[in-house]
């Protein structure tokens, strides 16, 4: 266990966790809304410090990320514990339950993200699978580490933090994968027991810092109009129309049993984002064939994905061949 970074201690043994926007006051025993994080003694810990529950050489697409170094592979950690309740959830059984954990220090994770990048192409580390914020201490503490080492550190996040510690945090993370899980507040309330408004605060501080790519989940029924789409595309081309936005399938899982998101709710998204930003996708659809990298200029195709695997057909370094425009890539481009 370590004692967390950001909360008060109160009178009578209480502690106000300063993390998330829960802002949960635990009584002595008790833990947060998260489960991870528990009050000893009037001194709040993260319980969950350097367990982790899952890990992987992950291509980066499946993060998913397609314009932050395509076609590479990063090592992939996850814990326990989330601060949000998806009923939809899609890893719920490290989120909300109690799996097995193998204990691991800072030190031990980079060393193994260094012998990966020496026996292939890993870039580095992805805090994913869980809620990594929730995790947060750990991550603080690794991400130094994995940057003197000269690796990436990658946040697969809900986006759910108050501004202070994502601000701590921000040096040290090159790209985030920030889910915006709908468009309005009632959703958010409903569906994910969280507000939208610290999402779009987060992605708002995020994007001028390091690169940032969104996914939505488009679940049957609940945030799929074309009212709350249109909201959403407006937001994102409001902050930055080349910002890549992912759209995903929803498929039932957890508590929730609705019917899989129709391929044709699917494909009036993107045809909808398509008109306001420059890079658009679908994922968990691959009969949809949206995957592929699309210059906003002329319409080559830039970079074809089939599942996880890229290969590069139309840029000429980071330039489309065709017409010459600029493609916003962060780092190296591989692929066949």
């Amino acid at each position: 266990m370590r004692e967390v970074i950001h909360y008060d201690r109160k009178e009578q043994n209480l502690t106000a966790c300063r993390l998330c926007p829960k802002l949960c006051t635990i009584r002595e025993g008790k833990y947060g809304f998260c489960r991870v994080r528990q009050n000893r003694g009037g001194t709040l810990y993260a319980t969950n410090y350097g367990k982790v529950s899952s890990w992987a050489l992950d291509p980066i697409e499946k993060k998913p990320l397609y314009h932050f170094y395509p076609g590479s592979d990063i090592l992939s950690l996850g814990s326990v514990g989330c601060n949000l309740r998806c009923g939809f959830c899609q890893n719920w059984t490290i989120a909300h339950g109690d799996p097995p954990t193998r204990e691991l220090t800072p030190a031990e994770v980079v060393e193994l993200a260094r012998q990966q990048r020496e026996r292939g192409s890993n870039i580095g580390i992805a805090y994913t699978y869980n809620e990594p914020l929730m995790w947060y201490e750990y991550v603080r503490d690794t991400a130094p580490l994995a940057r003197e080492a000269g690796l990436k550190n990658v946040l697969v996040t809900n986006g759910y933090i108050n501004e202070a510690p994502l601000l701590e945090l921000l040096p040290y993370i090159d790209a985030m994968n920030i889910d915006v899980k709908g468009f309005t507040d009632k959703y958010y309330r409903e569906s994910c027991k969280g507000s939208l408004e610290p999402v779009l605060r987060t992605v708002e501080i995020a994007h001028t810092r390091c690169h940032v790519e969104l996914t939505t989940l488009l679940v049957t029924g609940l945030n799929d109009s074309e009212e709350e789409i249109s909201r959403l595309v407006d937001w994102v081309a409001s902050l930055d129309p080349e910002i890549p936005l992912h759209f995903s399938r929803y498929f039932p899982n957890y508590e929730v049993d609705l019917p899989p998101t129709p391929l044709g709710t699917l494909l009036r998204a993107w045809e909808i984002a398509r008109s306001r930003l420059a890079y658009v996708y679908i994922g968990n659809a691959p009969q949809l064939d949206a995957g592929d990298t699309i210059c906003p200029g002329c319409g080559e195709t830039l970079i074809v994905r089939m599942g996880y695997t890229t290969r590069v057909t139309g840029l000429e370094g980071k330039k489309c061949r065709a017409c010459g425009r600029e493609i916003r890539i962060a780092g190296e481009v591989r692929g066949d």
